[in-house]
């Protein structure tokens, strides 16, 4: 579904100003990347000659990093954190050179420390802990095996039982993105092109075109599931209490701001 344009007059001159180098169409009139993309991808067909080397600060944060390659190597994972299942504001911003990162954002709070995802599947997590010597949390436990039903108890619940013999027997294998099942995967170029607070306008304006559908089993799910991408859009703006990068109805052009799981960063034109 393409939402129609979700911003006012004033928000529009605005945006003229920061996409005033940007092939225009359609995708500045409504939300609509793809539109952004092909209307202003320029394809290069020259060598590698332009290529430049590492910057000296580049250098030193790599330098930072591969310091901590042969801890990691020896252990199989440098650290865990095996309390905190991940999500966008599941953990404080983390750096590699706090103060020099360009684009600022780990995973968790620190490099190389691993995430735990059991929404996608709690034996996965147990299994990968129990590899590398953590502990598994028992209130994490009780929550997961017995509140929380995770992605993997959902696919297999539905599973028909031919299917589970052959997935069992291992004839039929898992998804290959086992590590990201549960999550929800972020387009975070839509909230550096348009801003998250013009991103929620438009899901909004969606959400009152469902509102106006009967009541079928389909609409009732589009729903649920436009009422979680609003909560997720507004994750980023609760991370932390630093101030947002992008969340005002023009995004600015010298700002950053670190979350957990991402990055969220933009530059001068």
């Amino acid at each position: 579904m393409t939402a129609t344009d979700p911003r006012t007059a004033d928000d529009q001159i605005a945006y003229s100003t920061e996409w005033r180098s940007f092939e225009r169409g359609p995708w500045s009139e409504g939300i609509d990347v793809r539109g952004f993309l092909q209307a202003n991808y320029t394809p290069y067909e020259g060598d590698s000659s332009f290529l430049a080397g590492p910057t000296e600060r580049t250098t030193r944060a790599w330098e930072a990093i591969t310091e901590m390659f042969p801890a990691e190597r020896e252990k199989g994972v440098y650290d865990v954190d095996a309390h905190t299942p991940s999500t966008i504001t599941s953990h404080a911003p983390g750096y590699i050179r706090e103060g020099e990162d360009v684009i600022v954002g780990l995973q968790t709070d620190a490099p190389l420390k691993r995430a735990i995802m059991p929404n996608g599947g709690w034996r996965m997590v147990v299994k990968s802990l129990e590899t590398y010597g953590y502990p598994v949390d028992p209130e994490l436990e009780t929550i997961f095996s017995t509140y929380r039903k995770t992605h993997n108890d959902g696919v297999f619940d539905v599973y028909p039982p031919n299917v589970r013999a052959a997935r069992s027997s291992h004839i039929v294998t898992g998804l290959p993105d086992a590590y990201g099942r549960g999550r929800i995967i972020g387009d975070y170029r839509r909230v550096a092109l348009y801003g998250v607070d013009a991103l929620i306008a438009g899901k909004k304006r969606e959400r009152a075109l469902l509102d106006m559908e009967r009541s079928s089993e389909d609409i009732i799910r589009d729903r649920e599931e436009n009422s979680e991408q609003i909560k997720a859009l507004n994750e980023p703006e609760d991370d932390g209490e630093e101030p947002t990068a992008t969340t005002s109805p023009a995004p600015p052009r010298t700002s950053a701001k670190p979350c957990s799981g991402c990055t969220s960063a933009t530059s001068p034109p």
